[in-house]
């Protein structure tokens, strides 16, 4: 059973009762037989795991190659100098 909060207009105290969910609200103070009203709480609330966002639900793009899976095949000819830094070596500039 669910605890509810109540606050008097009257005497400005709050107290808490041990309450069904199908029970009626309290309508008086149990010190001073005022007016009462509920007080409410906000509730904390964690979305744990995918399906709450709608980042979740978009189409993934196709699989691109990551780096370093592609390698280029040897080659029998000298390097060309490279126009960027002048280079003779591999540069990746020049590709």
């Amino acid at each position: 059973m669910p605890t509810y909060e109540y606050k008097c207009s009257k005497c400005e105290k709050t107290f808490e009762l041990l309450q069904g969910v199908n029970e009626k609200p309290v309508k008086t103070c149990q010190f001073c037989d005022g007016e009462v009203s509920r007080v409410f709480h906000p509730v904390g609330v964690i979305y744990k795991g995918s399906g709450f966002y709608t980042t979740d639900y978009k189409k993934k793009e196709a699989a691109k190659p990551s780096k370093g899976t592609a390698r280029r095949a040897p080659t029998d000819k000298p390097a060309e100098s490279c126009k960027a830094c002048d280079s003779k070596k591999s540069c990746p500039a020049a590709t």
